[in-house]
């Protein structure tokens, strides 16, 4: 099957390529130039795990191009929509790129003799599709909303073998069977492999992505608020978040105590979900913003804890940040807690030392101003303070004996670390909710 997708940053590109993996022929479209470049020479622009050996086979094979032109998408029976929608000046979804993507592409459906879908897969506010389905419907095609649940590190995986796949379908009746049945040949191989499909009504479907994302940061500023009592109290987190994590009915994951979250997706998604219910009149609804209190309280915490633990004064202390990017194994930095707490420290007057093994060589070329080390051991050495804040496995393998700090002080910012064999190494630890 013929399919584009519109949008080619880290979904839209991850995606592309994934679809030309189970075999369908693709084309990317993108009006960056320089991304679009890249991408046709097999190139990843970003870092993510097995998205670039993927990107180049299929490229190599033929399956899979990418283009700035739409009229290189005409004959394509399936467009996938799957451009950014940037928080606003006042934590809403900016709709921008969607409704320009979409102007784009409509002039260009409709031509084949068979059905040609829209699916959406941007995250955007409830009631989107309702207001985009008649002027897709107008241009001689079937909308259809396909939610992405990525996540950084593992988007190859959570694209070839989702979890579940939730189609949001037109009330019209036939317009939704039409659509589901192309958007089934689609996944086929996915199908196939026993992943579950729920269909819905728009709303409900774009609820969903916001909705668990919601949650999931609900759980880690839940933990991160024990941690808070933890540290009131000479409580250990760790130990709390585990026998809590032992009922089925919470679960373990994402109750893990630390600096807390960032990326594109769980700060951007809270506080747009939280403007959306705003605009519908739901203003009582204001625990998103307690959850991103929380979350923002974490970062500031972490700087604290350097400052006191260097006396109260950190001018002129070199200070050592283990960690750029928002969660291992990626190079993004968007609304990196790392970032902040560097930046908190570094306007407090501290000399800031930066290392990262995929974030780093991004960094030292947006921002040539900050001192970025190549090794965690250079990093390190003659720093009065190190905090671990990205827990790379590089960072959570180090021997704190072979370390050549002025101060041996850590701030363990994701509870990563053995906190004893720091100690007996001669550090001082300190830990998010436990010592």
């Amino acid at each position: 099957m013929k399919i584009s997708v519109i949008g080619c940053g880290y979904l839209g590109a991850v995606h592309a390529a994934s679809m030309a993996e189970i075999g369908h022929t693709v084309v990317g479209i993108d009006v960056d130039e320089e991304k679009v470049k890249l991408l046709s020479a097999g190139k990843a622009p970003f870092h993510e795990p097995e998205f670039d050996e993927m990107l180049a086979r299929n490229v190599e094979a033929g399956r899979l191009s990418f283009s700035t032109d739409f009229a290189d998408l005409a004959d394509a029976q399936v467009h996938f929509i799957g451009v950014g929608t940037p928080q606003g000046p006042d934590g809403s979804a900016d709709m921008t790129y969607v409704n320009a993507a979409i102007d784009s592409l409509l002039p260009h459906v409709g031509k084949s003799e068979e059905p040609t879908i829209v699916v959406g897969k941007s995250t955007v506010p409830v009631g989107t599709a309702d207001s985009l389905e008649q002027k897709v419907v107008d241009a001689g095609a079937i909308l259809i909303w396909n939610p992405e649940f990525l996540r950084e590190s593992f988007a190859v995986q959570d694209t070839l073998r989702p979890d579940r796949l939730v189609y949001g379908v037109s009330k019209d009746e036939e317009r939704a069977k039409v659509s589901q049945e192309i958007l089934d040949e689609v996944y086929d191989d996915i199908l196939q492999a026993g992943t579950p499909r729920l269909i819905m009504d728009f709303p409900t479907a774009e609820l969903v992505k916001v909705s668990a994302n919601s949650f999931l940061a609900m759980k880690i500023s839940y933990i991160n608020a024990m941690a808070e009592i933890c540290d009131a109290t000479g409580a250990n987190v760790t130990m709390l978040a585990e026998a809590v994590g032992l009922d089925d009915r919470i679960g373990k994951k994402f109750l893990r105590a630390g600096i807390g979250y960032g990326g594109g997706c769980l700060p951007k998604d809270t506080l747009a979900f939280q403007a959306r219910t705003e605009e519908l009149g739901l203003s009582s609804l204001n625990f998103l913003t307690d959850i991103n209190a929380i979350n923002d309280r974490r970062r500031q915490h972490a700087a604290d804890l350097a400052v006191e633990a260097l006396g109260g004064d950190v001018r002129g202390k070199r200070i050592a940040i283990l960690g750029a990017a928002f969660k291992p194994n990626t190079d993004d930095m968007r609304n990196s807690p790392s970032i902040d707490i560097a930046k908190f420290l570094a306007d407090a007057g501290a000399n800031i030392v930066i290392t990262d093994p995929a974030a780093g060589p991004v960094l030292k070329v947006k921002r040539p101003d900050i001192n970025v080390a190549d090794s965690a051991h250079e990093a390190i050495k003659d720093a009065e303070v190190t905090l671990l804040l990205t827990e790379w496995d590089e960072f959570k393998n180090l021997d704190p004996a072979t370390l050549e700090p002025a101060g041996k002080i850590v701030i363990d910012g994701r509870n990563a670390i053995d906190p004893q064999t720091w100690k007996n190494a001669g550090w001082t630890y300190y830990g998010m909710g436990r010592s």
